[in-house]
């Protein structure tokens, strides 16, 4: 694997590859990874000829500070997981190299709805420095096709809407959610939590489960409802349980039966936020 650190050595290497016809798959990470980033990695390889990764914890997206100095950084683990896994090209770049501008007066996306529910009222100016900070990297890489993990759901959705308006030319790889033995969504932030939030943390899967399971055509709140009250009895406090339009995520209060939805959850474990979904 060769290891970059500066945007004008990966850019000539990338477009040497390309010039010969090599299609590259891209998995953007932040580091602290786990099985399921490498899961991303090897689904690239099946359909790549060059595999590349990088790893950048990207200030812009934290609107809380005190996230961002606490996010694991595990840099000779991480090195070591991708070689392993066959990645070819590591993107290891600093703040400075990323944000010769500064962090500030970023450009701004049109996101529209998808900016406003969920994660986005939650978390205002996450996804946009989420945006900022992809554009940047597909703009270094020019990968054929970027591989995205589906836990990180409404994410995957606001890059697609990105990609679309700046007009990149880059396909979008939406992988299913890896999950542990016991059903808790994979995420850098597990490793946060304390034991005995790790032991009632599948209950968050659990809820989404029901939901699925006891939905039925017409209102829906209760389900919603009674999830809540599950979490919230077990110690956890949830930001929201959701239903949503699969392809829209316009948050629905009734249901026809027929559209595909999603089920979405941000649930606090102490002092780790932790989120998951369920499409059917």
């Amino acid at each position: 694997m060769i290891v970059f650190k500066y945007i004008h050595d990966i850019s000539h290497y990338l477009h040497s590859l390309q010039q010969q016809g090599k299609k590259t798959g891209f998995v953007p990470t932040m580091g602290a990874l786990h099985q399921g980033h490498i899961s991303l990695i090897e689904s690239a390889h099946t359909k790549c000829d060059i595999v590349i990764s990088s790893i950048f914890v990207n200030p812009t997206q934290f609107n809380d500070p005190g996230d961002f100095d606490k996010y694991p950084i595990t840099i000779e683990k991480d090195i070591d997981m991708l070689e392993k896994a066959g990645c070819d090209v590591l993107f290891l770049p600093s703040v400075k190299e990323m944000y010769p501008e500064g962090l500030t007066d970023g450009k701004q996306y049109e996101l529209g709805y998808l900016e406003l529910v969920l994660d986005g009222a939650y978390r205002p100016g996450h996804f946009q420095g989420v945006c900022r900070v992809v554009e940047k990297l597909l703009r270094i890489v020019h990968p054929d096709k970027m591989l995205l993990g589906q836990k990180d759901y409404q994410q995957c959705m606001v890059l697609a809407k990105m990609v679309e308006t700046e007009r990149l030319k880059t396909i979008i790889i939406i992988c299913p959610t890896k999950r542990e033995a016991d059903g808790l969504a994979m995420s850098s932030r597990n490793v946060r939590l304390t034991n005995a939030f790790r032991t009632k943390a599948p209950l968050i899967y659990q809820c989404l489960q029901s939901i699925k399971k006891e939905i039925k055509p017409g209102d829906i709140s209760h389900v919603k409802q009674q999830a809540i009250e599950k979490l919230v009895a077990a110690g956890f406090k949830p930001d929201y349980i959701e239903v949503a339009n699969a392809q829209t995520l316009e948050l629905l209060h009734t249901w026809d039966g027929k559209t595909a939805l999603v089920a979405l959850a941000a649930v606090f474990a102490g002092e780790v936020r932790l989120i998951d979904n369920l499409v059917f």
